[in-house]
């Protein structure tokens, strides 16, 4: 990767008590990014750029962002009009529900849309699988098609509900991929964009998605 892309960005990991924060922040770092891991409000409303990570159950992530005011952060920056990427879980959360073992419980609630128990021969899908971008994807410019991402994970949004056009955002732009059954594996929706596999553990390809990200703070 030449030169430094994220010269002069400032990002945030959030710090909420889930997610892989610090692969989150070496990959970021290695755009040239200034990075911090906190969970200061502050700091993550001001900055340039805010990741969310997640892993672990749905409702465990909800609550420890709750108790972080982490969804505060997140809608204050998106009323804004600010970049926020979520990861993993970090993903999930950003629908309106979750259902782990029958029980449901609220996400944030910036999509519509369920997450729910993946129906495949095995489960957890954990591993290398390919996705199926749009053509048009910001997220995933430069990535050759047939390229690999690292997935981990149990449950899925296996329907995109949004409309056309929701909340004065542009149109949604959603990434697809199959285990078992078609799954989504990214959206780019405005400033809110999102990945259900771990880009910071994928490789030159994961690397190259993230610059993707920071190039448009």
């Amino acid at each position: 990767m030449s030169g430094s892309p994220g010269r002069g960005r400032k990002v945030v990991v959030f710090d909420y008590g889930f997610g892989n924060i610090r692969s989150a922040q070496r990959a970021v770092a290695r755009t040239g990014a200034e990075v911090e891991i906190t969970r200061d409000l502050d700091t993550a409303l001001n900055a340039d750029g805010l990741l969310v990570p997640g892993v672990g159950a749905f409702a465990a992530c909800m609550n420890g962002l709750r108790q972080a005011r982490g969804d505060w952060v997140v809608g204050r920056r998106l009323a804004g009009g600010r970049p926020v990427l979520g990861i993993c879980v970090g993903m999930q959360i950003l629908f309106a529900r979750g259902i782990e073992h029958g029980v449901a419980s609220e996400g944030l609630d910036e999509w519509p849309g369920t997450v729910g128990p993946l129906r495949a021969d095995i489960v957890p899908h954990m591993g290398w699988n390919t996705v199926r971008p749009p053509a048009d994807s910001r997220l995933f410019a430069g990535i050759a098609p047939g390229e690999r991402f690292y997935f981990v994970h149990s449950y899925a949004v296996h329907d995109w509900e949004l409309p056309a056009h929701h909340a004065a955002q542009s149109p949604a732009k959603v990434t697809w991929s199959t285990h078992g059954e078609p799954f989504v594996a990214a959206v780019e929706n405005g400033p809110l964009w999102a990945t259900q596999f771990h880009p910071e553990k994928s490789g030159d390809a994961g690397a190259r998605l993230i610059t993707n990200w920071i190039e448009t703070l």
